[in-house]
């Protein structure tokens, strides 16, 4: 049976839905614990492709701090549907709104003109179309450089870059250049997630195509950039280059780092260690977190849709795949929201800690690795927001956005 995957609840008449609060946000609660699939005892899961030699370095925090000390804070509630945040090495946050557009938030306050207007060329009609995904690109300050992700007028993915103007608070929409377009078989699972590795390589998200349980089978095939984690420079040529240590450099796809995945929602970098952490949305039951540590080689199978989660889907198959590193059941929530590591000076006794959240729930669970890639993984916050994605500034202080139209940092409470 076909699930609900991230914003399709949109279809829910709205007076069901929450309304942004204008002061306090939710209160803590005791919630259910997402399990961490590795036990004290055990080390990531073999990868025949990608498996550490040795064990992943411990963190450098003893265990997740007690929550009741903390909050998030609303910084502005007046977004229309955001689904992603970012910065640019300045004082400015950009939020991605899905219909197509890029706003500026300084100050707790959103500029008057977008940043970014290309609702002419985004087709947002499915829950999970539109406009997705920015990376501004490392050298931003000097090259003006950054990329979307979005589904066009027909349904299809396009990955694209954009320069910003004289002005430094509007991008030129006519600067676009493609730089991958991506047929898709369904209006959903669309992933939508980018990102900048240390390597300073563009990684890519995507979905398998839609529809329920991947009836194309496109999670484990290597002929298709659907289901995948892809890896591109973008510095070396136009319109990119494929990565020499790229795993599959001889195939018809060499864009691919990583497969097996159904729908990621956000994926980010540890900006300390370099690790990768990735939120796969889940089939009928289970909402996984996926790892890959900084000194792993790409060619990593998580999975999907052999396995949801670490339990069979429709294959009772393990060999080369790397199970996640948590999943929790539908019992918890309905759609994982990937987050963010912690590295905020602000709040040191959090640091190297993982946050990550439901969209359908509004939980939220942190975790972090200790010795030998033992794992420690708490529930933390219980909210009435729809979590649609965390993100940080460039003071490395953490937000997160709710779909409902909110913008929250997390700090301590009075």
């Amino acid at each position: 049976m076909r699930r609900w995957s991230l914003l399709l609840l949109l279809l829910i008449p709205a007076c069901s839905l929450w309304t942004v609060p204008t002061a306090s946000p939710p209160p803590l609660s005791p919630i259910p614990t997402a399990r961490s699939v590795l036990t004290p005892t055990d080390t990531l899961p073999p990868s025949s492709e990608s498996a550490p030699t040795t064990p992943p370095a411990p963190s450098d925090v003893a265990s997740i701090p007690d929550p009741t000390g903390y909050r998030w804070s609303l910084v502005y509630g007046g977004l229309e549907r955001p689904v992603d945040i970012q910065h640019a090495g300045d004082a400015r946050l950009f939020v991605v709104e899905q219909a197509g557009v890029v706003r500026i938030i300084e100050g707790g306050q959103v500029r008057p003109d977008p940043f970014l207007d290309i609702r002419d060329r985004v087709g947002d009609e499915g829950s999970e179309q539109g406009l997705l995904g920015l990376a501004f690109h490392p050298s931003y300050a000097t090259n003006g450089a950054f990329f979307v992700d979005y589904t066009d007028n027909l349904g299809n993915t396009v990955i694209a870059r954009y320069r910003v103007s004289a002005n430094p608070d509007r991008a030129d929409p006519q600067s676009e250049t493609v730089l991958l377009h991506i047929e898709q078989p369904y209006a959903n699972h669309n992933g939508g997630g980018l990102a900048f590795g240390p390597d300073r390589y563009l990684y890519i998200a995507t979905g398998d195509g839609g529809s329920g349980g991947d009836p194309e089978g496109n999670g484990q095939r290597l002929d298709t950039l659907l289901g995948k984690l892809l890896r591109l420079d973008v510095d070396s040529t136009e319109p990119y280059a494929i990565p020499a240590d790229n795993p599959f450099t001889d195939s018809t796809r060499p864009e691919i780092w990583a497969y097996g995945l159904r729908n990621p929602w956000r994926f980010a970098f540890d900006r300390l260690t370099g690790d990768l952490y990735i939120g796969d949305v889940g089939q009928g039951d289970w909402e996984e977190i996926d790892f890959q540590p900084a000194d792993a080689a790409g060619g990593i199978n998580y999975g999907w849709n052999l396995r949801e989660g670490v339990h069979p889907y429709t294959s009772d198959a393990t060999a080369g795949l790397t199970d996640p590193v948590a999943e929790y059941s539908h019992a918890s929530g309905c759609s994982v929201t990937g987050g963010v590591v912690v590295r905020s000076p602000s709040l040191p006794e959090w640091t190297g800690v993982y946050l990550y959240g439901d969209y359908c729930s509004g939980r939220i669970w942190g975790m972090v690795r200790h010795e030998r890639g033992m794992w420690q993984n708490a529930a933390l916050f219980e909210t009435s927001l729809r979590i649609s994605s965390f993100g940080v500034d460039a003071e490395a202080e953490v937000y997160l956005l709710d779909y409902g139209g909110g913008l929250y940092r997390l700090g301590r409470a009075p």
